[in-house]
């Protein structure tokens, strides 16, 4: 599997090479790292906001679904004559 890999041209850093990449993105960005941390706490605080908001709008349309399916059921049966109403009587 590994020959596969390293043939495919893929390469999968260890840790001396993971410590290099870490050191030179502290050169890079080490000013503004602090700012772009910042930036992406936002961003991902936004992010939930928006997939909660999500999940309350998906709730909201699936309750006006049903709540329109309940009516036309009601309203065939009560085309039909076979409201839950006269049935009780």
């Amino acid at each position: 599997m590994s020959e596969c890999i390293h043939y495919l041209g893929f390469w999968t850093p260890g840790p001396f090479e993971l410590g290099i990449i870490l050191v030179v993105a502290l050169l890079i960005f080490g000013r503004r790292l602090p700012e772009i941390a910042r930036n992406i706490g936002k961003s991902l605080t936004e992010f939930k906001k928006g997939v909660h908001e999500a999940k309350e709008t998906k709730e909201d349309l699936e309750g006006d679904v049903r709540q329109v399916r309940d009516d036309i059921v009601n309203e065939a049966k009560d085309a039909a004559g076979l409201s839950d109403t006269e049935e009780n009587n």
